[in-house]
């Protein structure tokens, strides 16, 4: 079953019992996928940022944005308008197809991984996961990685307590550690 017909079959249901909800528009969903690299020392590099956007357009299955810096910061050698992220902001189909991708098949892919704490869903109920690296996920070969590159995915969800956005997640299928 595809995760945007089990939210509106399963998820709310499970929900609104959960947390006695009246309103069905007042049950938490998903929002956003925000997907971000840092190029960090690298911002000088124009290759390197374009291999970045080029793996997170590979990804995603969307073209990603580039993030220029607000300020100047002398101690990080950065000037204002220097490129220092990438990023991508998914919703809708795509956003559903990305996460399933990432429950089925980028986490299990991941070395020594024990599932997610459950102190990375925040007070807002939303949820941050960081990687180390980008050869999880099966679009990017191993073989045509020439300098690897950790993420950042953030989930925002509409839920108002960090229990809502927990019960949320657990429900959507991400695995979190038993505790």
């Amino acid at each position: 079953m595809r995760l945007q017909e089990k939210y509106k079959k399963e998820i709310i249901p499970a929900l609104k019992k959960q947390f006695q909800y009246t309103n069905p528009f007042g049950v938490p969903r998903l929002v956003k996928v925000v997907v971000n690299v840092g190029v960090g020392r690298f911002t000088k590099d124009k290759a390197y940022i374009d291999s970045v956007r080029e793996n997170l357009a590979k990804i995603t299955g969307q073209q990603p944005m580039l993030n220029p810096a607000s300020k100047s910061i002398s101690a990080f050698k950065v000037r204002k308008g220097m490129i220092v992220g990438v990023s991508v902001t998914l919703r809708g189909q795509r956003m559903y197809d990305f996460i399933e991708k990432l429950i089925a098949v980028s986490m299990p892919r991941i070395r020594d991984f024990r599932g997610l704490n459950s102190k990375l869903v925040d007070q807002s109920g939303n949820l941050s996961i960081g990687l180390k690296e980008n050869s999880c996920f099966p679009e990017i070969m191993s073989a045509e990685i020439d300098k690897a590159h950790g993420l950042e995915i953030c989930l925002a969800t509409t839920a108002k307590t960090s229990q809502e956005g927990l019960a949320l997640f657990k429900l959507m299928g991400f695995p979190f550690k038993t505790e």
